[in-house]
This record gives C-alpha cells, sequence and structure tokens, in this order.
C-alpha cells in the first residue's frame, strides 16, 4: 500500500506573526464591527435633513461635523463604510472565484489551456479598465449587485496569474504524483490537494483585491457612476462634499480618512499573510 503523502500547507504554528498583519487584522476587524452595528444607533431617521444645523463643525454632539444636509457625519461614514465593505467583499469573491478557478487550471493543464489563459488574461489586462468600468457602469446601471459584479469581473486577473504560478510549482510534486497513481480525478487532486498549498497566494490576491475594489468603488461614487443618494458610501461622501472643501472640510476629511485607513490595513494584512505563510512570494 502506498504510504499517505502529506499535502497540508508547511507548517508554521512556531513562528510570530508579522506586526503588519496582527494591526491590519485588528484596524480591519475594528471597522467592520462598528460597520456592521452601526444600523443600530442610525435609527428611522437616518436621512433626515436637518437644514437648521447643516455644515456645523465637530462637536460633543456631532463628532464628525455635519454635512450640507445637516446629517450627521459620523453616522453616515460608518453607514457609507457597512456598504463600501460589502462592495468589497462581494466583490472580491467574484474575483476569487473566476481567478483561482482559471488559475488552478491553466497551471495544472499546462500546454494549450495555459497558452489560452494566459494570452486572455493579457489582453484584458492591456484594457484601460477605468474606462472598462465607467462603460459597464452606465450601460448596466448603478445598482448594488451590478457594481459589485462588475468590479468582480474587471479584477479576477491578478488573482488568475498568482494561483497559475503557484499551481505550475505545485503539479509536479511528489502529493500529487501520488494522487495521480491513485486515481484520483483532476477536480479531487486540484481542490483538495493543490488548492490548500496555494492557500498563500489566494489569502494575498484576496487582500489586494479588496483594496483594488474599495478604491474603485469609491472613485466611480466620486464620479457619480456608482450607488446613487441617499445610499451611503465613502465614494458617494466624498463626492457630495467637493462643493465643501473649503468651508466645511471635516465632510471630506473624515470618510476620506477612513479610506485611506481601510486600505492601508488591507495592504498590511496582504503583506503580512505574504510573510506568514511563505515568505519566497516578497522575492518573487
Amino acid at each position: 500500500m502506498m504510504p499517505a503523502v502529506e499535502s497540508r500547507p508547511p507548517h508554521v504554528a512556531g513562528r510570530r506573526a508579522p506586526a503588519g498583519l496582527v494591526w491590519g487584522l485588528g484596524l480591519l476587524g475594528v471597522l467592520v464591527a462598528i460597520s456592521v452595528f452601526a444600523p443600530l444607533f442610525a435609527g428611522a431617521g437616518r436621512d433626515a435633513v436637518h437644514l437648521e444645523i447643516r455644515r456645523l463643525g465637530p462637536s460633543w454632539q456631532h463628532w464628525f461635523g455635519t454635512d450640507d444636509l445637516g446629517r450627521d457625519t459620523l453616522l453616515r461614514v460608518l453607514l457609507g463604510g457597512r456598504v463600501s465593505l460589502a462592495v468589497a467583499l462581494l466583490s472580491t469573491l467574484v474575483s476569487l472565484l473566476i481567478g483561482t478557478s482559471l488559475g488552478l487550471v491553466a497551471g495544472y493543464r499546462g500546454g494549450r489551456v495555459d497558452a489560452l489563459v494566459s494570452h486572455s488574461t493579457d489582453v484584458v489586462l492591456s484594457m484601460p479598465m477605468f474606462f472598462v468600468l465607467l462603460v459597464l457602469g452606465s450601460y448596466w446601471g448603478a445598482g448594488f449587485a451590478t457594481l459589485c459584479l462588475v468590479i468582480g469581473l474587471t479584477n479576477w486577473m491578478p488573482v488568475a496569474r498568482l494561483v497559475r504560478a503557484a499551481t505550475q510549482s505545485l503539479r509536479d510534486r511528489a502529493f500529487v504524483e501520488a494522487g495521480r497513481a491513485l486515481g484520483y480525478t483532476t477536480r479531487r487532486i486540484l481542490l483538495r490537494h493543490v488548492l490548500p498549498n496555494a492557500a498563500a497566494p489566494i489569502l494575498v490576491a484576496a487582500a489586494l483585491a479588496a483594496s483594488q475594489a474599495i478604491l474603485i468603488e469609491a472613485a466611480l461614487g466620486f464620479l457619480g457612476m456608482g450607488l446613487r443618494p441617499p445610499t451611503a458610501s465613502w465614494g458617494v461622501m466624498l463626492r457630495d462634499a467637493q462643493e465643501h472643501v473649503f468651508d466645511a472640510p471635516w465632510v471630506a476629511l473624515f470618510p476620506g480618512g477612513m479610506l485611506c485607513l481601510t486600505t492601508l490595513a488591507l495592504q498590511a494584512v496582504a503583506d503580512g499573510i505574504r510573510d506568514r505563510l511563505d515568505p519566497r512570494l516578497r522575492h518573487a
């Protein structure tokens, strides 16, 4: 009987987690928690207009001040984070599903399949993605589901490249050869043996794709191609604040600051995962 071959990722329990991974995950956890529970403090009047207190500066009553319609900026920032993070999560799932599937098949099969996927990825990467996003957004509309799908469909290429490279390095390993010798199907080899060992690049790609998705959503919202008011997102808030940057700078400062913090946290998580699971990826 052929001995069982270990196909789990390398043991890393004895290594200390990188500092960037710790503070990045901690900051992300705080941002997600306050965004998820923000509706509990919003009540029914989250979009209520109070013109008598519009453009008030930060105070004990309104920590982040109020916007041009008298709405509490702190509450709007938290609700906007809920929307922006949800867009990032769902669009990243779409990117991972497409990119991981294509990368696994291309890296394992090789030959014409690999060439077809690689050339297709290069062609898509050569396109001006932001303009493609604008065209698709204007054609399909600006709904939440559509926005997530559009961002996901234009953000899968780096995932596919990373997974393809990882799969190519794994397909001739001993545990994969043992699986073939035992008559395992290609699907079983990919899902139960190759995919777990490609966890490092997939997790790194997920964090980077989420960071990119948040920036894309903010850019589309700022240009008026994203979600429509009164739905709050950080990009929509920045668009609404552009006329009051000088007389009410807090209206743009706080959503922009949250956008930067979230992006930095995701980048730190990506670097930390890369160092924790596979330090060689830093020099790849």
